[in-house]
């Protein structure tokens, strides 16, 4: 996953309970820095984002300076759980000048459907490849959309993530010390909520183990769950230094990407932060515009 020139595709993805995983991203060129994507006429950007190796260390458990506590991240997938967590976050949490950042994880893609049925993609041949990746990132964006377009509906600014992995709770727990996460909201479905009590779901996972800074709300049925999990008898799962190529973090530009080095920079300037912070950031991912 370190190359910076593939092909990729993604259908839907999940980082919601009770979602079934779709497809790989996809990326059509380079774009520096890992900030924020901004579109300067509607506010709205997509991001692929591929992890790398982890230089920073394990997260501390204060804020880093960095953070905007104003900002929200909110899990979204294919199920009706993500808009109700989606609604509830921005009648709650969200304002005007706040940031709302959707996060979607899809799984790595291994194989393609063909006419004589699944094939490794290894063994596919370009075309079909691409073929196959340019059809799930279309669905991708169609799923996304309604994501968006309720975010407009509520005059916020709305930036994309989309995380390539085929451990979801780990990759939004990886997430959250790399962009500042200090509040959270995922969806969990009411079939899926006797479990999430016992800890048995992606939601319950990621709040048992999120760091202390960041604030994890669960949303079920447009009401927030406060029942904390209780302990599984298995081990916990605890967010591991990025090294497994085949997770990856991506967005896609719904509209030309802006200069994001240039505009990372100065929101660090206005907040004041370590320009060294964000340098780190850059070293353990790479963005790209697709």
């Amino acid at each position: 996953m370190a190359e910076e020139s593939r092909e990729e595709g993604g259908g839907g993805g999940v980082v919601e309970d009770g979602d079934e995983a779709g497809g790989r991203p996809g990326k059509d060129g380079g774009s520096g820095g890992a900030g924020r994507g901004r579109d300067g006429n509607n506010g709205i950007s997509t991001w692929e984002i591929e992890e790398m190796e982890d230089e920073a260390g394990p997260a501390s458990l204060a804020p880093p300076a960095a953070a905007a506590a104003a900002d929200v991240y909110v899990a979204v997938g294919k199920g009706g759980s993500s808009m109700e967590a989606l609604s509830w976050a921005l009648r709650r949490l969200a304002s005007p000048r706040s940031f709302v950042y959707l996060v979607h994880v899809f799984p790595v893609v291994i194989s393609i459907p063909t006419g004589l049925g699944m094939m490794p993609k290894s063994q596919a041949n370009p075309e079909q490849v691409e073929t196959y990746m340019n059809q799930e990132r279309s669905k991708r964006r169609v799923m996304l959309q309604k994501y968006l377009d309720h975010c407009r509906n509520f005059q916020v600014n709305v930036d994309v993530y989309l995380i390539e992995s085929d451990h979801v709770a780990d990759a939004i727990l990886e997430l959250i010390p790399v962009f500042h996460v200090q509040q959270l909201v995922l969806g969990v479905s009411k079939s899926n909520l006797r479990k999430f009590k016992r800890g048995n779901t992606i939601a319950g996972q990621v709040q048992k183990n999120a760091p202390l800074y960041c604030e994890v709300k669960i949303i079920c049925d447009g009401k927030e769950v406060t029942t904390v999990p209780t302990a599984d008898p298995t081990p916990p799962i605890s967010p591991s230094p990025v090294n497994n190529k085949s997770n990856s973090i991506s967005p896609t530009p719904l509209s030309p990407a802006p200069d994001h080095n240039n505009r990372a920079v100065a929101d660090d300037n206005e907040k004041g932060t370590n320009p060294n912070e964000r340098n780190k950031i850059t070293k353990y991912l790479k963005c790209f515009s697709f």
